[in-house]
């Protein structure tokens, strides 16, 4: 939950996207490689994209990305 989606109805709406995902693989005998690939982390990236940006994360990096252009813009960076 602190990489996905902040607001309530994106939470509930990617639990059930993620359980209409595995549940048919787990009746199925699906093997969990064959669902999340070799990287499992590449995998709920590439899933939590198709929702909101509303985890905090994502606002944290956007906020340090933020800081940084403004500290660049009022001269407290000479690129030497």
């Amino acid at each position: 939950m602190y990489f996905g989606p902040a607001d309530g109805d994106s939470a509930t709406s990617m639990f059930e996207d993620l359980a209409d995902l595995f549940e048919p693989a787990a009746a199925d005998g699906t093997p969990i490689r064959e669902i999340v690939g070799e990287d499992p982390v590449e995998f709920v990236e590439a899933f939590l994209q198709n929702y909101s940006k509303g985890g905090w994360i994502i606002r944290e990096r956007e906020r340090l990305t933020s800081a940084i252009e403004r500290a660049e813009s009022e001269g407290g960076e000479t690129g030497s």
